[in-house]
């Protein structure tokens, strides 16, 4: 999957592998799809029913600036050192569809899909849904992501939204 275009069966498998090592708490293989710089951003809805715009400035559902926050984050969940500790290990089942190549340029591909995730702790299934933006950057021999803005489209949460649910 290396060069100038992506076709749109490259962007789905590479979104679908996404998903795979989520679901398959493969957190090292999750992790190398993220460029050193990504940024990977959950915002909130406000008051209005409009999403924040500035994770810097407004609240958040999820935000890193960095890959460093990822692996903070999956540092934390491997040693059950959180707050949100995840015991017993909850189950996904993360489905993406409508997947669209928005634009492309020779180093970048801006990339949308809808999905929805399926979760199972405490003899419990909770769904979550939404619509998630890429950047990928093209300029290496492995795309990878250099922006995810996630847009959760839930009304109501019923716990801590974490990485694996989206």
């Amino acid at each position: 999957m290396s060069g100038i275009d992506l076709s749109i069966e490259d962007v789905r498998q590479f979104l679908f592998r996404e998903a795979r090592y989520l679901d398959d708490r493969e957190w090292d293989r999750w992790l190398e799809l993220y460029a050193p710089d990504a940024e990977f951003w959950m915002p909130a809805w406000d008051d209005d029913d409009g999403l924040t715009r500035d994770p810097q400035r407004e609240i958040s559902l999820i935000y890193y600036s960095r890959r460093d926050g990822l692996n903070d984050r999956v540092y934390r969940i491997r040693t059950e050192r959180s707050g949100a500790t995840s015991l017993p290990e909850p189950r996904t089942s993360h489905n993406i569809n409508n997947v669209e190549i928005i634009d492309q340029d020779g180093s970048r591909c801006r990339v949308r899909c809808n999905w929805f995730t399926l979760y199972y702790r405490y003899k419990t299934v909770d769904t979550y849904f939404g619509t998630s933006y890429y950047t990928l950057d093209l300029s290496g021999p492995q795309p990878l992501i250099r922006n995810k803005k996630i847009v959760l489209k839930n009304d109501c949460i019923h716990h801590v939204v974490d990485i694996y649910h989206v």
